[in-house]
């Protein structure tokens, strides 16, 4: 802790803190979208009422995280509105019967994003001093547990269905792709150092970048491989080489 925070004092803000929080707030938007899409799609297909109502939940826990990341974003000093692409918030069907993509979101979005979201949060959250951004934080992770098992849930539910092995089929055939992403997203290849995160970034609820890395790969021996071994999936070997 510094002095600063010691004496009661909120650590100055930078543009990077401010650039982030209006980030996420782009981002929770986008998963409120995702969501209530994904909620129809359930719908359409004739999903289980309590599937249903867990994402429209969801999306309802979405905007909050929204409004709660930008008054830390207004707190930082932030004045800009966020920037909405309107193209990314929905999902785009890829053909085949509906299941096919509910599948892929379920895996992709919620046992994937939403999975390794709980760690990543909680390592932000232990660092976090700023009390509104702690109060963000404290909120957003409370909520990512209950979403990623959501995620696990609905994965569970689809292969438990008399057409469980197509929509496996699916599954296997998107997961190597969707590891691969999440590397180059959070862990990508890096030919000079990534330069750290100060304890005042620290303390508005920024990780170092090199972080992210490190919470991929633990998410994938202590969550990826036995959840998804539970459901007939070989995680490891759609990782693909260390």
């Amino acid at each position: 802790m510094t002095q600063a925070q010691r004496r009661g004092r909120r650590p100055a803000s930078s543009e990077l803190v401010k650039a982030e929080w209006l980030r996420r707030v782009e981002a929770e938007y986008r998963s409120a979208a995702v969501t209530q899409q994904l909620s129809l799609w359930l719908i359409q297909i004739g999903a289980s009422p309590d599937l249903i109502r867990a994402g429209l939940r969801i999306t309802s826990d979405e905007l909050t995280h929204a409004e709660m990341s930008h008054r830390v974003y207004v707190a930082a000093g932030g004045g800009e509105v966020p920037r909405l692409a309107r193209d990314t918030l929905g999902i785009p069907r890829r053909g085949g019967p509906l299941e096919h993509d509910v599948a892929r979101v379920a895996a992709d979005v919620f046992c994937l994003g939403e999975t390794v979201a709980v760690p990543l949060f909680k390592e932000m959250r232990a660092v976090c001093a700023v009390p509104v951004a702690r109060r963000a934080l404290d909120r957003i992770l409370r909520d990512e547990v209950r979403h990623r098992d959501f995620g696990w849930s609905l994965l569970g539910w689809l292969l438990e269905t008399p057409r469980a092995s197509d929509w496996r089929r699916v599954v296997v055939a998107e997961l190597p792709a969707y590891f691969d992403r999440l590397r180059r997203s959070y862990a990508p290849p890096i030919a000079v150092p990534q330069e750290d995160i100060d304890a005042s970034n620290a303390a508005w609820g920024l990780m170092a970048p090199a972080k992210y890395g490190e919470v991929l790969r633990r998410t994938l021996e202590r969550d990826w491989v036995p959840r998804f071994a539970k459901l007939g999936l070989d995680a490891r070997s759609a990782w693909g080489p260390a």
